[in-house]
This record gives C-alpha cells, sequence and structure tokens, in this order.
C-alpha cells in the first residue's frame, strides 16, 4: 500500500518503527508512503483522501468540486472554517472560508486504495463560487467549467430563468449577493457586442528553458497567470489573486538595478527585460524566444583560476577618467532589453565567459557567471570578504558555486566572480533547473524578506524536499554557520530550492536545499557592527547559543544525535578552516580589503570560543 495514514490503516508504532528504518517517508505527521514509491505521484494521486484526512470538516469546492481533485497544476481547492494553505511535494491544498450555509453533495472517490465519500459543493453552490473577487479558488474556475456548469442548473431547473432563481435562492441564505448577480448575469446573458479593447492591457509569454510555459496577462488592472495545458512540473503558481505570481516576482530587479532601470511598476519592468535567472525568459512574441541565446555553462571558471584570482581577461566596463562614473558604465549594459535582469541590492551584472577566458557582459550573449563588484562609502572590500565567506563554507562542507577574484581596471579594488549553478553544463543536456528562493516558496513580497524564522523555512523545506532528512538538518548548519560568521543577511531571498526536471515529466525529479550563496559577514561593514541574523531561531536573532540551535532542531523534527552531530562536526571544521585557509594576493597585502578579512576572521574565532 503505496500511502499510510496513522490511524486509518497503519497505526503510530508502526508508522515510526516503519520510518526509523527507512521502509517508509514520512511527508507529514500522520502521513507516510512507501520508500519505494514516486512520492510525487502518491501525493497527486491520493490528493482528496490526504485532504480529507487532514481537514475532515471542509468539502472540495471550486474547480475541485468538478475535478474531483487536483488541478493539472497540483492545486486542490477547499472550503471549511479557515482560510489555509498546505504544501506538499508538488500538491498545494488551499483552503478557503466556507459561506454560513453552504449547499454540499456526497461524492465517491476511488483512488486505488478503495471507495470513499466526500462532501464537495452543490452545482449551485460552485457556480456562485464561480464569481466571488479576488478569489483563487473562483480563478480555478474557467470559463469551459462555468458554461458546463450553467448548462448543467439549466437543464435542472428546465430554463435559465428557473437556474437563475434557484442559484439566487442560494446566494441570498449565505449574503453573497453580488455573486448572485453575476451568476444571473450570466445565466441571462444576451449576445454580447464586440469588446472594446483596453490598448494598456498586455499579453507575455513566459518560457521556461525556452519552451512556453503560459501567458502574464495584464488587462489595465491586474494580473493574471494562464498557464499552458503541456505536461510538466509546475513551476510558477498565482497564489493571490490579481498579483504577480510570487516566482515571478521574485525574479524582478531591486536595490540599485531596479534605480538604474527607472521603471515606474512591475509591468514596465517586466516589459524593459526579457531574461531572468533560473532559465526563465519572458517575451511579448514568440519570435523573441528564438533570438535570444540559450544559458549553457561550457566554459568552467576553474580553468582560467590560479590561487582564487582570476586569469581570464576582463572585458567589462571600467571607471575611465572619472571616478563615480564605473557604475555608469556598468548601467548601459542594462540599456538593451537581452541583457539578463538580476534580484537582489547588491550591485552586480551578468556576464560571459568564453572558451578563450574572456569574461564579458552577456548582453545577447550566455549568463553564465555573476560579477559582484566593489561598492563605495565602506563596502569597498565586499567582493573579499564574500570570498573568504564562500571559501569558508566549502571547506566546512557545503557546496558552493567556483568562485575567483577578478582584478579590476582603473585601480579598482578587485570584483568577486561566481559560477551559476543554475544552469546546465552541456549542449547534449536537457534537465530542466530553475532556482527558487524561499520568498517565493513562502508566497511572501520581496520586502518581506526578513520576515521570516528558520523553523518556517524548515518546516516549508520538509513536505518539498525530496531528501527531507538532509535538507532540514541541511537548513540547521546553515543557520549556524551564518550565526559563526556573523552573517546578518540570511534573508529569506539568499536561501533557496533548487529543483531539476526531466524533459517531459510532471515532477521535478530533484528539489534541495541550494548551494551556499550571498554568504559574507556583515559585521565588518560601517554602521553594521551590531548587526543581528537576518531571520529569528527560537525567537532569537542575536546572542545565540548551543541550547538555541539543538532547540530548533528538536521543532524541525532531527534526531537529537544527527544534530548535535552535525553541530559539533561545523563547529570543528570551521575552526580548522580558519587556521588553514589560503589566502589569495588581496587578503594577504596591507590593503582595506587584507585588513577587513583578518577582522572578520576574529570575529568568527570570538564566536567559535564563545559557541556552548
Amino acid at each position: 500500500m503505496p500511502l499510510h495514514l496513522v490511524g486509518e490503516n497503519i497505526d503510530k508504532t508502526r508508522s515510526h518503527y516503519q520510518a526509523e528504518t527507512g521502509k517508509l517517508v514520512q511527508l507529514m505527521r500522520g502521513i507516510y508512503v512507501d520508500a519505494g514509491e514516486d512520492i510525487e505521484a502518491t501525493v497527486l494521486k491520493h490528493a482528496v483522501r490526504i485532504a480529507k484526512y487532514l481537514y475532515p470538516n471542509t468539502y472540495l469546492s471550486a474547480a475541485s468540486a468538478v475535478l474531483l481533485g487536483p488541478t493539472r497544476g497540483g492545486r486542490l481547492f477547499l472550503s471549511g472554517r479557515r482560510i489555509q494553505r498546505t504544501r506538499l511535494r508538488s500538491l498545494e491544498i488551499i483552503q478557503n472560508a466556507a459561506p454560513d450555509h453552504p449547499s454540499v453533495a456526497a461524492a465517491i472517490i476511488d483512488d486505488g486504495l478503495g471507495e470513499f465519500r466526500i462532501d464537495v459543493s452543490s452545482m449551485r453552490q460552485r457556480f456562485l463560487e464561480a464569481f466571488r473577487l479576488r478569489s483563487e479558488n473562483a480563478a480555478s474556475i474557467d470559463e469551459t467549467m462555468r458554461e458546463t456548469i450553467a448548462n448543467r442548473l439549466i437543464e435542472e431547473h428546465g430554463s435559465a430563468q428557473g437556474a437563475a432563481d434557484a442559484t439566487w435562492s442560494l446566494a441570498r441564505e449565505n449574503q453573497w449577493y453580488r455573486e448572485g448577480e453575476h451568476a444571473e448575469r450570466f445565466l441571462l446573458r444576451r449576445p454580447a457586442a464586440e469588446l472594446t479593447r483596453n490598448e494598456a492591457a498586455f499579453d507575455l509569454i513566459v518560457a521556461w528553458h525556452g519552451a512556453p510555459l503560459g501567458n502574464l496577462i495584464h488587462d489595465g488592472f491586474e494580473w493574471r497567470w494562464s498557464p499552458n495545458d503541456l505536461d510538466g512540473p509546475p513551476l510558477v503558481r498565482q497564489t493571490t489573486p490579481g498579483k504577480l505570481p510570487p516566482f515571478i516576482l521574485s525574479l524582478l530587479p531591486e536595490g540599485w538595478l531596479e534605480e538604474v532601470l527607472n521603471d515606474r511598476d512591475e509591468r514596465a519592468t517586466l516589459r524593459s527585460g526579457k531574461r531572468y535567472m533560473s532559465n526563465v525568459t519572458i517575451v511579448e512574441r514568440p519570435s523573441d524566444l528564438a533570438a535570444l541565446p540559450p544559458d549553457i555553462l561550457l566554459t568552467r571558471l576553474k580553468d582560467f583560476t590560479e590561487n582564487s584570482l582570476f586569469t581570464g581577461r576582463y572585458a567589462g566596463p571600467g571607471r575611465g577618467d572619472l571616478e563615480q562614473s564605473f557604475e555608469r558604465n556598468l548601467a548601459q549594459i542594462f540599456e538593451r532589453t537581452d541583457t539578463p535582469r538580476l534580484s537582489g541590492v547588491q550591485i552586480k551584472a551578468p556576464m560571459f565567459l568564453d572558451a578563450d577566458g574572456i569574461l564579458s557582459p552577456s548582453t545577447g550573449k550566455p549568463f553564465t557567471h555573476i560579477l559582484k563588484p566593489a561598492g563605495t562609502s565602506g563596502f569597498e572590500a565586499l567582493p573579499v570578504i564574500e570570498w573568504q565567506s564562500l571559501a569558508l563554507g566549502s571547506a566546512t562542507g557545503f557546496t558552493t558555486p567556483a568562485t575567483a577574484l577578478v582584478p579590476m581596471p582603473d585601480g579598482m579594488p578587485p570584483a568577486l566572480l561566481v559560477e551559476r549553478f543554475d544552469i546546465r553544463t552541456r549542449l547534449d543536456d536537457k534537465h530542466l533547473l530553475a532556482l527558487e528562493d524561499f520568498c517565493s516558496v513562502l508566497g511572501v513580497p520581496t520586502e518581506a524578506k526578513y520576515d521570516g524564522t528558520m523553523e518556517r523555512i524548515a518546516r516549508a523545506v520538509r513536505p518539498l524536499s525530496t531528501a527531507p532528512e538532509e535538507d532540514v538538518l541541511l537548513v540547521l548548519k546553515r543557520s549556524l554557520f551564518a550565526w559563526l560568521i556573523a552573517d546578518g543577511d540570511m534573508h529569506l531571498k539568499n536561501m533557496a530550492l533548487l529543483k531539476i526536471a526531466e524533459p517531459g515529466n510532471a515532477k521535478f525529479s530533484s528539489v534541495r536545499i541550494a548551494p551556499l550563496y550571498d554568504a559574507v559577514t556583515t559585521r565588518v561593514f560601517p554602521r553594521l557592527e551590531r548587526d543581528r541574523m537576518a531571520l529569528k531561531m527560537n525567537g532569537k536573532d542575536d546572542s545565540l547559543r548551543r541550547a538555541d540551535f539543538k532547540k530548533f532542531a528538536s521543532t524541525a523534527g532531527l534526531k537529537a544525535s544527527d544534530s548535535d552531530a552535525a553541530i559539533d562536526n561545523l563547529v570543528t571544521t570551521l575552526s580548522h578552516s580558519l587556521d588553514h585557509l589560503e589566502l589569495p594576493p588581496p587578503l594577504s597585502d596591507s590593503s582595506q580589503g587584507a585588513t577587513m578579512a583578518e577582522q572578520m576572521r576574529a570575529i568568527i574565532r570570538e564566536r567559535i570560543e564563545g559557541f556552548s
């Protein structure tokens, strides 16, 4: 039996024992699947049974009442006493508040584990649900479903007027007057005259690895995501009706680049660029897709790196005659729409490293590397501090991208070059890769990236990851590493899931915590000497002790022995790595970068010594 529900087809003791021995995989409390099963397929196949188990006092509504199951995108709609949503791998259970006097009927479901009954919205109610404003449940009912339900009601009540009267009766009972008006108008509609087009409306094609995923439509008032009816894993989800999908929102520029582009709003931003991270392109015409180069990593940074220094030739913008002109020169490459757009507040540029070791802006070229130049006003050493942070992370056992310090022209401090890990590395590689940060995973706006907690990240990771125990343990280790190196900027956009799918598959074959990136000791910079952790853990963002990490581990469902071993190993390995780190010339002379790098190492030693 592929699905096991505690209290229904397995008892608590047996489920716990079989999970401990590796025969079962726990997805959520009380829900297990056989270790050898296709977990994603099992979850989707038994979605209704799982929903009934988790929320016994709800009923299927909206599109799920029509389909008696989840939508193609893996969303299952319920109505009950509260509003909430639950992610379980590729399944998303969306519950809205039921009306005071719901009209439901019983349906029979058989998902291969036997028949069971579940309540669903009646025909009248699901028709009213289709006209609720700003409702994700309503948005799931497309025009075809509306027409089908309307015809069914007219057939049942003998006429359009009879169907309208019956629908109005339920609408008045629940004070759904606006919905009743819209439903009546739909049932009694006359042939409409040709609609006048709003010239401000537009339709964008969203593609992933060059293949269209769907359309992002703005009607002049709000956004609507319309996915293509294609096989493939659900990458883009519109969780709030009328708003940009969180995944798209997480791709948009912030900070310096947002100011450079000087776009008035999201609409202008999306129309001013075409290429984004995660192998996503957003264009207005299908012909634009073929004109954009695929991002494939054919030249590796390690082939042009010696002692952590870039040995190729930098062919990007320089400072020129005026010191303040570098940012202006860098900004010029973003004037073209085919220059990839980057999120994040820090100044950075998309680059291409060719087979001859020439590093140039990726305008019209593949986007393979990210250049992070030095900042100003005390942040000139930011690249070398980030290099040292990532080097320590790699030595401590974290997977990190390849990096190198790039000597810059015109007397500028060295920049940091980072190799992308979310793109293909061979021309014949057909894997589909996407990087989804935790703002997108949790469905929160970018401006709320400092509002999460490590506990919330762990709760989100467990049902989504294809190796949940390893990844939740990795969340613990990442938080400990951030504390020990005094990284006060590990917010929701600086942690992500790396998703990989096989072509033609309806699910991701791998969903794992992404490699360590954007790690930096913030306390060495001006005005950040008392910087705290970006995300709280155990209710604290400073003065963390071993007990706080053990409490987090317990809350996250980790074994005490595993968490203790991970904590001990990380502290010991970081201490050893700190003493044996080989420093490149920019960190071993008397420059400001070298001075701040030594301050950073002193902070880390102090934290290691005080950790108990």
